[in-house]
């Protein structure tokens, strides 16, 4: 499937539906819901990084039981906007994900999000490093969706 932008993506959905922010990190994959309104994003779970195929049947299973229209993946690009190998690994990998699932997707820009869900968790929760570990995936998946979510309102 070819990559929308949110809007256009936003517009592709069914009432009802919501949209799944993706953070595909290196170890684990970090997964957030929108709400059907399309104006929340909330972590939800992570995902073990393995063979496309096992974590494309694990997604596949959360976004139709949770009415999924639509992907939003993470896109690292590098600090000053350019476009390096880590942005085409996940464009990729992204891609290649929404054509098994046979759902739209769009990416975007993740820059040091992954940075902000930690200095939140350490300064404002003063959580421990084990648990921010636990979590960090999930709420940058969240911070995210969020992000495109209110650039698309």
């Amino acid at each position: 499937m070819p990559l929308f932008n949110i809007p256009e993506l936003r517009s592709a959905l069914r009432p009802g539906q919501r949209l799944m922010g993706i953070d595909p990190g290196q170890k684990t994959i970090g997964i957030a819901l929108s709400d059907v309104s399309l104006m929340l994003a909330s972590p939800c779970t992570t995902v073990r990084r393995r063979k496309l195929s096992l974590v494309a049947a694990e997604i596949g299973e959360l976004a139709r039981r949770h009415d999924v229209g639509g992907l939003v993946g993470g896109l690292p690009l590098s600090l000053d906007g350019s476009f390096g190998p880590a942005a085409q690994a996940a464009r990729d990998w992204l891609m290649n994900l929404s054509h098994q699932l046979g759902l739209p997707a769009a990416l975007w820009d993740e820059r040091l999000s992954s940075s902000a869900v930690n200095r939140i968790l350490i300064q404002d929760v003063d959580m421990t490093r084990r648990r921010r570990e636990q979590v960090v995936d999930k709420m940058a998946a969240a911070y995210i969706l969020q992000a495109a979510l209110d650039a698309s309102a």
